[in-house]
């Protein structure tokens, strides 16, 4: 089980501010956020607060021309509502510097490929510390990712032209609070940041702390998107700080002590398994190391290999019949039809 994570920031109760997860799930068509109506019609410009691939998948969402997007499977609501978006700037901001952005290159290259897209980054974030080249030289993700964006830092246009919309990539900034529209009360009307700089604390480990100095960023949507930690289950060792549930290659450990004793018959996979990152090729490999599991523990007899008869694709498809039809009744219900 996954939540959100949420900051503590003044303000954080406007309208206008909305998670990610929230954002995401609107426009994937999840019921749970089918209603959620964020206001792209009264602002040219979002704030995204955060720099990992969901930011950046926002992002395309926000300025991708709707002619591509209606090739897709986007919600139909969604769809309307981005057709008639005012927005035209998206700034992606981030707390530390390029080399710690948490993109992957074919989620980067993606986004900076948008037609007739605007893309400005300050050439003076790229300079790299002792620390950063160190993780550049370790990590080809982090090295090709900046390679990417030292690309798309090329002075050249200077300027936007007429009709572009504009990404706009923004490091070394922290959240201090949200602030409100003088006009429109209760909604948010941008983000006051507090610039940082990066500490070395060992080990090649680099923190954000701030220096002191403030920016407003004017904004009429801002969307959170800091990351997603695991909760525990129930009966299960947990480890809090990592935010998932001990394993050896997906077997559940018996306790969060014990390193080599396993729950018999118990596994687990995906961020549970190794915390909140990564996307769905990610997740992939990640299951797959746990079916292995599964595998070579029915080859070693530790579990039975005489399963009972189930009854496969045929029963389930007449369980989700069944399911759809009591559902389709409950909403017509609900809708008076």
């Amino acid at each position: 089980m996954v939540l959100k994570v949420t900051e503590n920031l003044a303000f954080l109760d406007l309208s206008g501010i909305y998670p990610a997860r929230d954002f995401v799930w609107s426009y994937n068509g999840h019921p749970d956020c089918r209603y959620l109506a964020p206001d792209l019609k009264n602002t040219d410009t979002a704030v995204i607060v955060g720099q990992g691939n969901v930011a950046l998948d926002m992002a395309r969402m926000l300025l991708r021309p709707t002619a591509e997007l209606a090739k897709t499977d986007i919600a139909s609501h969604a769809l309307a509502a981005l057709e008639e978006s005012s927005i035209r700037k998206v700034y992606v901001v981030g707390r530390r510097g390029p080399v710690q952005a948490s993109f992957i290159a074919k989620e980067l290259r993606e986004t900076l490929g948008i037609k007739n897209l605007f893309i400005h980054i300050d050439r003076a974030d790229l300079h790299k510390t002792p620390a950063d080249e160190d993780v550049l030289k370790n990590n080809r993700i982090n090295r090709r990712v900046h390679e990417l964006l030292s690309q798309a830092a090329t002075p050249t246009p200077l300027f936007p032209s007429p009709g572009q919309r504009e990404l706009h990539f923004i490091f070394f900034r922290k959240p201090d609070r949200f602030l409100e529209s003088d006009a429109r009360s209760g909604h948010v009307a941008g983000v006051h940041f507090e610039r940082t700089t990066l500490r070395d604390v060992g080990s090649g480990k680099q923190i954000a702390v701030g220096i002191g100095q403030f920016e407003d960023m004017r904004c009429g949507l801002v969307l959170k998107s800091i990351g997603n930690k695991s909760i525990c289950v129930d009966g299960l060792p947990f480890d809090h700080k990592n935010g998932i549930v001990p394993n050896i290659s997906g077997r559940v450990r018996s306790d969060s002590t014990c390193l080599t004793e396993v729950e018999k018959g118990l596994y687990v996979c995906g961020w549970l398994k190794r915390g909140a990152t990564g996307i769905i090729g990610t997740n992939l490999y990640c299951a797959e190391e746990t079916v292995a599991s599964i595998c070579e523990d029915i080859k070693k007899g530790i579990l039975p290999s005489d399963f009972s008869s189930k009854p496969g694709k045929k029963g389930l498809l007449e369980l989700l019949d069944t399911r759809s039809s009591v559902a389709v009744a409950s909403e017509e219900k609900r809708e008076g039809v």
